[in-house]
């Protein structure tokens, strides 16, 4: 049979570097730490190859899953499959017509209003106004954004705009639909939906490429997975064995962070060296849901510090915040002086806490109503997995950020059997 999507020898290249205008805090910390990468290549530019030499197939009627990291390549991949940019090498051969939801609003005109944007998108996926026409009423069923179809999509919410966008891409019936992370944009219930719309086109002999961070919902959907990492196909196969292989291996993969040394002219009060994540004895960055596990930190003060602090700010792979802490939590005084040396300090995150996803810590240090000292966006990054054997795997499927497993104690107040 004839793939629907075949790629063949897959690279892209991108040109990085240069003189870059810090516009807030965060552009201003990142700059921070990649000084002394800047100043190791000097002032010029250089290039970082986002995709090197990927080769693939897939077959019509297919749902296949694509995980890895950020920064693994996946969005690039998708960019190419979906004709948004070019590659650099290689070839694709897409034999059916695509419909892409990539980020949200992706393809929509801001100016234009929902009806306006669903005949558009219509139009860009190659159907007459009839076609569309025949659908609309599914499509703003299933959307649930009936009182708002006159009103320009800019003044929509994030969630109102990918329901409409899945709608469109989900009913329009290309032969490849082409769903990202942003699918888990907007509340429970119309993300199940969507997954139940997925596997309904599925079945119905469309192709799908679906990547997400939630491996139970890629296992799920997908029969068959490919695992990115630095741009390259690690091991594709059965869903099952991809992602057992990435949990497994993750390890192996990804490495802690390690800031290099600053010149004495940057040196400021602290001075982070490592931040890794340890369970069960063992550096990892796989976390089994079930058990606890401690985020270490070392780091340098150099110079005395009146009344900072230390705190980590944990976001999903959506961008929300799901916790954060803070040594003060145990520094009884404030007022008092953090002296010089080298330290370590361990946060403890108990087991049965959190869902099953990706995590992203942001680490910093600051004065009190004063100023930041050190911060670091994405120090940390650990992904939550649940074992093979969970049989409470479906309480991660519950609203909420996490997933406490918390005790109940059941008693009997008065009994009808006297």
């Amino acid at each position: 049979m004839k793939p629907i999507i075949a790629a063949e020898g897959l690279s892209k290249r991108y040109r990085i570097g240069g003189s870059l205008a810090h516009n807030s805090l965060r552009d201003t910390v990142a700059g921070f730490i990649r000084a002394p990468f800047r100043k190791m290549r000097g002032n010029g530019a250089r290039t970082v190859w986002a995709l090197d030499d990927v080769s693939f197939e897939i077959a019509p009627g297919e749902v296949v899953g694509l995980i890895g990291r950020n920064g693994a390549g996946k969005s690039t991949l998708l960019k190419i499959l979906s004709q948004i940019t070019r590659p650099t090498k290689g070839r694709v051969a897409l034999n059916g017509r695509v419909g892409s939801l990539l980020e949200v609003g992706t393809g929509f005109h801001s100016e234009l209003t929902g009806r306006e944007n669903v005949f558009l998108n219509g139009a860009i996926l190659g159907m007459t106004r009839v076609e569309i026409q025949k659908k609309f009423d599914e499509i703003v069923a299933f959307a649930e954004t009936e009182q708002f179809l006159d009103t320009p999509v800019k003044h929509y919410s994030s969630g109102m705009t990918v329901r409409l966008a899945f709608a469109v891409a989900a009913h329009l019936e290309p032969e490849i639909m082409i769903i990202d992370e942003v699918l888990a944009v907007g509340d429970v219930a119309f993300q199940k939906k969507c997954l139940g719309k997925m596997d309904e086109v599925a079945r119905a002999g469309r192709t799908v490429l679906f990547v997400s961070h939630d491996l139970n919902a890629v296992n799920s959907l997908c029969e068959r997975a490919l695992l990115l990492h630095e741009g390259k196909i690690a091991i594709s196969g059965p869903t099952a064995d991809v992602t057992r292989y990435y949990l497994d291996h993750s390890n192996n993969m990804y490495s802690p962070i390690t800031w290099s040394p600053l010149p004495s002219s940057e040196v400021s009060e602290v001075s982070l060296n490592t931040i890794n994540v340890e369970q069960n004895g063992a550096l990892t960055s796989a976390i089994n849901c079930r058990e606890p596990f401690i985020i270490h930190l070392e780091y340098e003060v150099r110079k005395p510090i009146r009344g900072s602090r230390f705190f980590l700010v944990f976001r999903d792979h959506k961008g929300e915040l799901i916790f954060s802490t803070s040594d003060y939590d145990v520094i009884s005084d404030e007022a008092a002086v953090r002296r010089l040396g080298s330290f370590r300090s361990s946060i403890e995150v108990p087991g049965g806490l959190l869902k099953s996803g990706s995590y992203y810590g942001s680490l910093g240090v600051d004065i009190k109503d004063d100023r930041i000292v050190f911060a670091a966006d994405d120090a940390v990054h650990f992904d939550v997995f649940e074992p093979e054997d969970d049989l409470l795997a479906t309480r991660h499927k519950r609203p909420g950020a996490i997933a406490p497993l918390l005790t109940w104690n059941i008693s009997e107040l008065t009994s009808n059997h006297e």
